[in-house]
Order: structure tokens, then sequence, then C-alpha cells
């Protein structure tokens, strides 16, 4: 896993925080004692958690150092643990399991989605949200622009850091024989960005990073001119100087 900026990640930090708040308000739970967030980041997600659970004893799970370093100055009452989805179980006592953007990253995801889903008990619930945008022009060109150089081979190489996502139907073939209930809806958002900068700096604290860390300096210079390049092909500029950063997500909730 490439490591995470906290300021790069968080420049955008209400537009990634709105994902997270339209998760959790599909949450039906009316009252919690133990809250996890998984993939927690730098705390955004978490301190909604806090505020929607007032009572409960939320803990946040990552597997980046930096990210929780950063939470931990937000949130010092709370516990954060580093720890790796792949390969961790939750407490039989959890209530809800959240996570907002962090599936993705984790390969195999869909096994562990089962296996946290068959842990959880009577009435938990298990709630999800990911960047379903691998194959949006911003995404489609992280690959794309570095076809035909010297590093195509790095570039080819950290494609495969994301799982590619089911259908809304694979989620709930592969989810619904283990909960009594399942909520899954597909939206897409447009986030109003500075031009193409806009949309390169986003991408720098998520999906571009581990592209850029295979690269050298000089591979990186070239890298993200070629594919500023291919960006402007798909994004207009509007009559105000704005893009519009158009980003699917796919959402699932699940009640044991």
């Amino acid at each position: 896993m490439p490591t995470w900026s906290p300021a790069q990640y968080l420049k955008f930090a209400d537009e990634r925080t709105r994902a997270a708040r339209d998760l959790l308000a599909q949450v039906a739970l009316k009252r919690a004692e133990l809250v996890y967030d998984l993939g927690c980041g730098p705390g955004n997600s978490t301190e909604l958690l806090v505020e929607a659970f007032s009572t409960a004893r939320v803990v946040g799970m990552d597997s980046s150092v930096e990210m929780l370093v950063k939470a931990r100055k937000v949130l010092p009452q709370l516990d954060f643990v580093e720890a790796d989805l792949a390969h961790w179980a939750a407490p039989s006592e959890a209530d809800l399991l959240y996570s907002n953007a962090t599936f993705q990253w984790v390969h195999g995801h869909v096994g562990v989605l089962q296996n946290l889903l068959r842990g959880l008990k009577d009435g938990g619930v298990l709630a999800v949200q990911m960047p379903d945008n691998l194959n949006e022009p911003s995404h489609a060109a992280m690959r794309d622009a570095g076809q035909g150089t010297a590093y195509a081979d790095k570039i080819k190489a950290a494609a495969g850091a994301r799982d590619d996502l089911l259908t809304p139907a694979g989620y709930y073939a592969a989810l619904k024989p283990l909960c009594s209930r399942l909520d899954i809806w597909h939206t897409h958002y447009n986030h109003v960005l500075d031009g193409v900068n806009g949309i390169v700096e986003w991408v720098k604290g998520t999906g571009l990073r581990p592209f850029l860390e295979t690269l050298t300096e000089f591979e990186q210079t070239d890298y993200l001119s070629r594919y500023h390049a291919l960006l402007a092909k798909h994004y207009p500029v509007q009559a105000d100087g704005k893009v519009l950063l158009r980003f699917p997500r796919i959402f699932l909730v699940a009640v044991k």
C-alpha cells in the first residue's frame, strides 16, 4: 500500500466527507455501544460517528500510520488502532462496522465483507461506501498516461493497487444470504473543482498515489504532464473556470 498524506487528502475534506454523511444517514441504528470506523483516515468520518452515537465507544482503525497520527490529534479521546482490514476480525459485541472509501483498497474485499457480516451479532450493521470510478476518465487517464514511456511497466503494475468493484447485483448475491436486510444504491456526485489542476490535486490524495510512488522525480514530472493533457480532453472548463468531476460511488448497508 502507498503511504498517505492527511494534508493532501483533507484539501477536499468537505467533498470527501459528503459521501460519509450520506452513508451514515441510512444507518437505522437508534443506539449503539460499540462502533468501528474501518479505514478512518484522518478522522473526518470518525467525527461523524461520534456525533451520531454520542454514548458509544467509537474506535478508529486504519493501516496508515500517517493517517492515524492526524486522527489522534483531531480526536485524542478516542482509541485508534493500526490494523490491516484484510486480516481483521470484529469483536462479536460490535453494533456498527462503518467504512467510508476504504474497501476498494482491500484485495479480496468481497470475501472480507462476507467474513465481517458472519461475525456480526444479530441486529448489527455493516455500512460501506466505495468509489466506483476506475472506468471514469480521471482514472483511465492514470493508466493511459504511462503508455509508450520508459516507465510504462511501473504504471501497469501500480494499476493493480485497487480491486475492481462488483455490480450492485453482484454485491447483493454475495452479501444478502448473510444478512436480514441489504440496501444498495449507486450515486454519481459532480464535484466542482478549480480547473483540471483541481482534479490532479484531488486524485493526488487518493487514486494517483500508487502511480506516483513508483516513479522517480523526473518520471513524475513527465507523467503528470501527460496525465494533465489527457484530463483536459475529458473535463471541459466551465464559464467560471471550474470543472465538474463526475464521481460514482456505491453504498452498501447490511443489517445482520
